[in-house]
């Protein structure tokens, strides 16, 4: 199962800390922590693919 991707909206709480970044053509990366609310992009929502671990 560790290739399963985890994938979470804006506004949804982080079920894991980690490196997240934008599903799509956009390639931006932040640190989310377990329990924060995933941030937006650019005042719009999007969604998050965990990348790594931490």
């Amino acid at each position: 199962m560790e290739n399963q991707k985890v994938l979470l909206n804006t506004g949804k709480k982080c079920t894991v800390s980690g490196e997240w970044e934008i599903e799509g053509r956009i390639s931006t990366v932040v640190y989310v922590s377990k329990g924060e609310a995933m941030p937006g992009y650019c005042g719009k929502s999007v969604k998050w693919i965990l990348v790594r671990k931490g």
